[in-house]
């Protein structure tokens, strides 16, 4: 670790001693101000800021660590950046095969710095680094994935099934997985699995990921339908990747519009992936997904293969909840309860990346009709989101004074031109990322239109300039704060040097 310590760019330990911060970890001289004081008596803890220092500095801290838990944390965020390094050059580089233009056309595509912006640092993710040899970086060798997660506590999902394929779809890994938390729902209605098929099991997260490293080492693609997804649950930081939902293109040309993988499976290779109502089988979907690229590659890469859009029908189940999403931290249940009439449950979707002071959930009720009379009941300024949406957002006071928003949208309409599904229905704050979570319908597309009236500009325009309002507020306060500061490190300066001269003076006496 030594070596690679010395020999990483200085952005790279920068970033490393800032996370290492951020952790509070120490290393034999203490954490990074504990060790300035030490290291550097001119300037000490008072120039604290790693990318004020150089290099130098940066790695005798880092070198003081040497518990394994503290190596390996260092490695992860050293292979982040490594295949950060390795993406720009893949999407730069020329392609010489049409799977390495399709790898390049998942890693242009606008959509890809959102869905695939992993915490491959957190614990227990593990990140694969290409070597940087031809033979790697030019593999045509391709391997598709598909995952099933369950429901865990706390609103987190887990894997619970993995089956990879490779381009002669034979089957390379099928394993049932294990969960390191207690279960809270099996969607066995969706995933097919139920408590009694695990009682045996005894792989592990890990052991999938051991799998996953020695089938894509060499470089192999990793292919699959909303990929993202199954990376997110799998813990895995790959690159050379091809996402079937980002290569086939809808006939407006829409990013936003990405057809489920049943739908592609009609319309390319003329079949669906299940009947109607069947428990998804991971091993048919990965397969699913080979054979979809396999025949992008047939038809030509860069050929257009424009796929139709049509209405598919929205389960009533989907349509007995309403989405809250942008709720800040702060709100609890039993506020939500009280701001939203009716009664229903409350189930929180995990969190992502990015989300930062606020978080989605679901409120589920028995029916439609209780769903569509809490919306109509609620009070709160009616708007769209940007799939067409109808939704609300509502302001209210908290206990402390301080007056928050959240808003509350329909999972779909009833309207016969209404085209959005209830997969996207399920998206987090308005963004295009799917949690595998809504593979409850697959056979309904991710089909978000974009189009907005006169009225719902001017409400995004107002919403803008609040938010603006709001930024310079924060400036001005954080500002104010700075000023504060400032004022009490002279203070505290002043009274160290007044100890200092009253010791001084205490030792001539």
């Amino acid at each position: 670790m030594e070596d690679k310590i010395e020999t990483a760019d200085k952005k790279v330990l920068v970033d490393i001693v800032k996370l290492a911060q951020k952790r509070g970890l120490k290393g034999k001289l203490g954490g990074w101000k504990e060790f300035l004081n030490n290291y550097d008596k001119k300037f000490g803890a008072g120039l604290s800021d790693p990318s004020k220092r150089s290099h130098e500095i940066l790695a005798a801290f880092l070198n003081t660590f040497s518990k394994t838990e503290d190596l390996k944390f260092f490695d992860n965020i050293m292979r982040h950046h490594s295949n950060q390094y390795t993406l720009e050059r893949l999407k730069d580089k020329s392609h010489d095969s049409p799977e390495q233009r399709l790898v390049q056309l998942t890693l242009e595509h606008p959509l890809y710095p959102l869905d695939y912006s992993f915490s491959s640092i957190d614990e227990g993710w593990i990140v694969i680094n290409l070597k940087n040899k031809p033979k790697v970086m030019n593999s045509t060798a391709m391997v598709a994935v598909d995952c099933e997660m369950v429901l865990c506590e706390e609103g987190t999902e887990a894997l619970v099934k993995v089956c990879v394929v490779d381009h002669n779809l034979e089957v390379k890994l099928n394993e049932l997985v294990k969960p390191d938390k207690a279960i809270v729902d099996f969607r066995t209605e969706i995933t097919g699995v139920s408590s009694q098929d695990l009682k045996e099991v005894t792989c592990s997260l890990a052991d999938i990921q051991k799998s996953m490293k020695k089938l894509l080492s060499n470089g192999t693609i990793l292919v699959g339908h909303s990929l993202h997804n199954d990376l997110n649950v799998l813990k895995l930081d790959y690159v050379r990747v091809v996402d079937t939902s980002y290569i086939f293109q809808s006939l407006d040309g829409s990013i936003h519009r990405r057809p489920s993988l049943n739908r592609l499976c009609q319309v390319v290779l003329g079949h669906e992936v299940r009947d109607n109502g069947a428990p998804h089988n991971c091993l048919d979907d990965a397969r699913a997904a080979m054979n979809l690229v396999l025949a992008k590659i047939k038809h030509g890469v860069d050929r257009e293969f424009p796929i139709p859009l049509v209405q598919e029908h929205v389960p009533e189940g989907e349509m007995a909840k309403l989405l809250l999403h942008k709720i800040p931290n702060t709100v609890n249940n039993e506020t939500l309860h009280k701001i939203l009439p009716g009664d229903f449950k409350i189930e929180v979707k995990p969190s992502r990346k990015g989300q930062g002071e606020h978080y989605t959930a679901l409120a589920i009720f028995k029916n439609p009709q209780e769903a569509d009379a809490a919306y109509e009941n609620v009070q709160g300024s009616q708007l769209k989101d940007t799939s067409g949406l109808p939704q609300k957002r509502i302001s209210f006071r908290l206990s402390s004074g301080m007056t928050v928003n959240l808003y509350v949208r329909k999972m779909a309409t009833n309207e016969p031109n209404d085209r959005t599904s209830s997969k996207r229905a399920l998206q987090m704050d308005e963004e295009v990322d799917v949690s595998k979570k809504a593979k409850m319908d697959q056979k309904i597309e991710e089909d978000a239109p974009t189009s907005f009236d006169k009225s719902d500009t001017e409400t995004h325009s107002k919403e803008i300039e609040e938010l603006n309002q709001r930024l310079k507020q924060s400036e001005l306060e954080i500002e104010s704060l700075r000023k504060q500061l400032t004022q009490k490190d002279y203070e505290i300066s002043m009274l160290h040097k007044l100890v200092s001269s009253l010791r001084k003076r205490k030792y001539k006496v």
